[in-house]
């Protein structure tokens, strides 16, 4: 891996050499509502950020985001509903695609991807779709110099900064950014930007270590207020609560909205239906989510998941129990975007502590 030094004024060059071979999406400030108050007394930013496309935002516009994105990566490799294949001929694709470049993706996102492509890309047939945009993909992820109030990566020991699993890394400094180019097709966007890149120095580097550790250390002792259990005991917790009485009390204030199914970067499943077009059909693929209500009827109209109670559990066992002994970790990337968005404000992190704590208190 290289890592090259690159000044604040060249930041916007950088995008637009980017943009001439990707479809390039870049993080903005976003007008939302979804603000999670602090009950620790934490002052922490509630701004919200979104991707948009480049060459349709205002550049002045254009953001390094200190933390993740409202909307999830998956977004990208599989849209929300989008036509997987014609009647008549099963390889037909969506048509040409420029290959996508997705700036401000955090190390919680990447983190998701390796859900997405345990789901999309393994067994015996991968998906075209979500294969060929995963492969030509450039994923230009950053360090998280701040966090929300919802954010709880670092209790699964996933830290606020990246390790792997990314072309290009943005680290923020004063004056500029550290680039690291972790890829083939990363180097050659490298290669284009030699004018302006300059290697990094290790004083840079080391204010760039000591940054990245000053955020772990305020995360986590906010995290320590949340009290969120340890990620070994995640699977334990979650399969001997099956009679909790917190899957009831929390599903007093859901309304079946689905958000945080949508919102959710590790969430997968999707609907298959066949729909007009002209004089033939077309295979469509829509998103789905467990917590509806239709979603494990079947032909006879049984549903052995009727109670919302019950969908919500079967939520946990699948990102604690299936995932963990399937794959060895859970399918939860502690982004906090389900938390964000629920109007009922059904927290994560508030479940998994008391399925802890009514283990431990059964235990004695």
């Amino acid at each position: 891996m290289e890592t090259y030094f690159l000044k604040n004024e060249d930041i916007l060059r950088f995008y637009a050499l980017v943009a001439r071979d990707y479809e390039l999406y870049v993080p903005v400030k976003a007008e939302t509502k979804l603000k999670v108050d602090c009950d620790y007394q934490f002052k922490l930013p509630t701004v919200d950020y979104r991707v948009e496309s480049y060459p349709k935002v205002d550049k002045e516009k254009i953001v390094f985001s200190e933390y993740r994105s409202f909307e999830p990566i998956r977004s990208f490799f599989t849209r929300a509903k989008e036509k997987v294949a014609d009647y008549f001929d099963p390889s037909a694709d969506n048509g040409t695609e420029r290959p996508l470049a997705i700036c401000g993706v955090k190390n919680c996102d990447l983190f998701s991807l390796k859900i997405q492509d345990f789901v999309f890309l393994g067994g015996e047939e991968p998906d075209p779709i979500y294969k060929k945009r995963r492969e030509t993909a450039l994923i230009i992820s950053s360090d998280c110099p701040s966090f929300k109030e919802v954010c709880f990566c670092l209790a699964f020991d996933i830290p606020p900064h990246v390790s792997e699993g990314f072309d290009i890394n943005l680290s923020p400094l004063d004056d500029g950014y550290l680039l690291d180019f972790a890829s083939e097709k990363a180097k050659k966007v490298a290669a284009t930007l030699k004018d302006i890149l300059v290697k990094a120095e290790s004083r840079q580097l080391h204010l760039r270590n000591i940054r990245r550790d000053a955020v772990v250390k305020r995360l986590k002792e906010h995290l320590s207020h949340h009290q969120i259990p340890k990620k070994e005991a995640l699977q334990e917790i979650v399969v001997s609560g099956l009679d909790s009485p917190v899957w009831k009390e929390q599903m007093q204030t859901c309304v079946e909205c689905g958000g945080c199914v949508f919102m959710c970067d590790t969430c997968h499943c999707f609907l298959l239906s066949d729909e007009p077009i002209g004089t033939g059909n077309q295979r469509v693929r829509s998103w789905d989510g467990c917590l509806y209500k239709n979603f494990t009827r079947v032909a006879g109209g049984a549903n052995p998941l009727k109670m919302r109670y019950m969908r919500l559990r079967n939520r946990y066992l699948k990102k604690f129990d299936f995932f963990i002994t399937n794959i060895g970790f859970q399918a939860c990337c502690g982004c906090g975007r389900c938390i964000d968005v629920c109007p009922g404000k059904i927290d994560i992190r508030y479940i998994l502590r008391k399925l802890y704590e009514e283990k431990h208190l059964s235990a004695h």
